[in-house]
């Protein structure tokens, strides 16, 4: 199974929004260190669920532009005669 690779800026910005999360509505104040665990905890326990979800998705999306090729192409036919 691949791993979920997140860039480093975008850690670091998902890291603050924890903190600011914790401090607002739980009155908790997070460290750096311990947001960086939580946010891999929630990867490793949500991330292949929506990873799956985008999948998924992504194929109903092709499996839908295919038929429509496919209705196209059968629109355009010759009759054989």
């Amino acid at each position: 199974m691949p791993t979920i690779d997140i860039p480093k800026n975008k850690r670091d910005e998902l890291i603050q929004q924890f903190q600011r999360y914790f401090e607002q509505e739980l009155d908790h104040e997070l460290g750096q260190f311990d947001g960086e665990f939580l946010l891999d905890f929630i990867i490793k326990q949500t991330g292949p669920v929506f990873y799956n979800q985008g999948l998924a998705d992504a194929q109903t999306i092709i499996e839908r532009k295919t038929q429509d090729i496919a209705d196209e192409i059968y629109e355009i036919e010759m009759a054989e005669n």
